[in-house]
């Protein structure tokens, strides 16, 4: 993830957002769509600002977790295609541009950071990427997600694909083909929502215990799982690189930490390193 250079990460803390607000609490990055007027869509510089966040949360060995919402009564409508036409607004985020090309999907999958992503209203076409790209995904159980680009003369086609990672390839084909609309029950049973809930203060209950589930776990275990999930597949000796990834393992401090603490009999002291 090299979308920005050593020197503008570093400068994070100085930088001012236009369509997120983010917040660095304990070891939990929260990240927060606040575009609410035009439903969260994806503006190019959204874009932007979500890939230096990412960035930043990848490169910060402080964050242990990530955490996504959104205001408004929209989770994210998709794309802004008004701005990717060149209709871009006025700008007053102070974010680099980009060194190359965001493909949010990648997003998710080279941050190496557990996601936590909070659904309390509906999600439509692009922003079904940050459901599919989620390690977690908790939900209100009114909610619905829209696949209904191929009704405005346009296909999923990046959507569809990381859908594909998630559920029955076929399912996703299906579902683009079709434009439906899956309710959060049809979503939970096809494994793309992990937890449903009644109403916006369980999902803030549940959101802080699976918080709290992850303060029990090595954060650099994780990190180093996430990152060989994304690669095995990709090695010509699989079983190899993730025996090497094991060692790499080993030799973190958490892993010490950890078989310390597992003799002692207590809980571990995880610095996540």
């Amino acid at each position: 993830m090299n979308f920005f250079s050593k020197e503008q990460i570093e400068a994070f803390n100085q930088q001012s957002f236009q369509f997120l607000e983010v917040n660095l609490k304990g070891n939990n990055l929260t990240i927060t769509l606040n575009r609410p007027e035009q439903k969260n869509a994806l503006h190019p510089k959204m874009v932007d600002e979500l890939a230096f966040v990412f960035q930043y949360a990848h490169e910060n060995k402080s964050v242990w977790n990530i955490i996504i919402r959104a205001k408004g009564d929209v989770f994210c409508a998709g794309a802004d295609l008004k701005a990717m036409r060149g209709d871009l607004g006025e700008i007053t985020s102070t974010i680099p541009n980009t060194n190359g090309q965001v493909l949010i999907a990648n997003l998710f999958k080279k941050v190496y950071k557990p996601v936590l992503v909070l659904i309390h209203a509906d999600v439509f076409a692009g922003g079904t990427f940050f459901v599919a790209g989620a390690s977690e995904v908790i939900a209100l159980k009114n909610i619905k997600i829209h696949l209904s680009e191929v009704k405005r003369g346009i296909f999923p086609f990046q959507v569809m694909a990381a859908l594909s990672e998630v559920i029955n390839p076929k399912k996703a084909l299906r579902w683009s083909v079709l434009g439906e609309s899956w309710s959060a029950e049809k979503a939970f049973e096809n494994g793309l929502i992990h937890t449903i809930v009644e109403n916006e203060q369980e999902l803030e209950a549940k959101a802080n215990e699976w918080l709290d589930k992850m303060a029990l776990n090595s954060p650099s275990a994780i990190q180093l799982g996430l990152e060989a999930y994304d690669n095995f597949n990709k090695k010509d000796n699989p079983q190899q690189y993730l025996m090497s990834m094991l060692f790499k393992s080993l030799e973190t401090k958490d892993s010490k930490e950890g078989i310390q603490a597992f003799k002692e009999k207590r809980k571990p002291n995880w610095i996540g390193e």
